[in-house]
């Protein structure tokens, strides 16, 4: 993927000074791309980091859950006929992530890292309501994480 070009779009409205660099966060995504097999020559990437009200919203509207949760990914689909390389939007709730990360007795940058590659995933097609889809998708993350020497978040 050395010709590949990707643009990730970091939006941090209510500037959480805890949120990773633009430049590790497309590392992590370029990773979690070139693991699932992505063949274009460019992406495009929506990182936005919300507050618990604002994810309760979208996980009710989208999802008809009534809570906030941790990510939340929005594919994109271009019309019929239009080529453009947009993958889509990851939502990252700030505090039910450094929440979790406690919680399960993570490193706060491991769970972020996990989050965003869980995220690209779906933003693929990858999903886990299946149990064969979701060891699948488990599978792809263990393998990315670990090449930034992140242990296996499922353990």
């Amino acid at each position: 993927m050395s010709d590949f070009f990707l643009k990730v779009d970091l939006q941090n409205p209510h500037s959480y000074a805890s949120v990773p660099s633009s430049d590790l966060i497309n590392q992590w995504v370029r990773c979690a791309l070139q693991h699932a097999g992505y063949k274009e020559k460019s992406a495009e990437i929506t990182v936005r980091i919300v507050n618990a009200e604002e994810s309760q919203q979208l996980n009710r509207d989208y999802r008809a859950k009534d809570k906030p949760t941790n990510v939340l990914s929005f594919p994109f689909e271009a019309p019929p006929g239009i080529a453009i390389d947009l993958l889509g939007d990851l939502v990252i709730c700030h505090s039910v992530l450094h929440d979790e990360a406690e919680q399960q007795n993570k490193k706060s940058a491991d769970h972020w890292a996990h989050l965003i590659v869980h995220g690209t995933l779906h933003l693929l097609g990858f999903d886990h309501i299946e149990e064969e889809e979701a060891d699948e998708m488990e599978a792809l993350e263990v393998v990315v994480l670990s090449q930034f020497e992140i242990e296996d978040p499922y353990l």
